[in-house]
């Protein structure tokens, strides 16, 4: 298993613990040098998606796994976690709607969740 695959397979099993809403993994190692991996998730409310944000940075902390930047987390209506070769949108409903990231990127590949697992 590849860095990226590790911390995805780590992120999302944080994202699930804390009831996150439509994960995706988006591969757009072929199409972007910002990632390997694209994480998108929601909550319903901007504590869920602050508890959210929060699991994913002690879960891959605790695996030796820091973040190059965090952003959006006093709104908490989109976060951004920026592992580098894994980046994870955490979003509330209505910002996942608007941004729609995974229409703006549809040229990378969905990857199903099982292959984490």
């Amino acid at each position: 298993m590849t860095r990226a695959s590790e911390m995805v397979k780590l992120a999302v099993t944080a994202l699930e613990d804390k009831k996150a809403v439509d994960i995706r993994v988006l591969d757009i190692e072929k199409i972007s040098t910002i990632a390997d991996y694209f994480i998108i998730a929601s909550g319903a409310n901007r504590n869920q998606v602050q508890a959210m944000a929060d699991q994913v940075e002690e879960t891959l902390g605790k695996a030796g796994f820091e973040p190059k930047s965090v952003e959006g987390y006093r709104n908490a209506n989109w976060i951004l976690l920026d592992y580098g070769d894994v980046v994870l949108h955490i979003f509330d409903e209505e910002n996942r709607l608007f941004y729609d990231l995974e229409r703006i990127w549809r040229d990378g590949t969905q990857v199903e969740l099982d292959k984490f697992r």
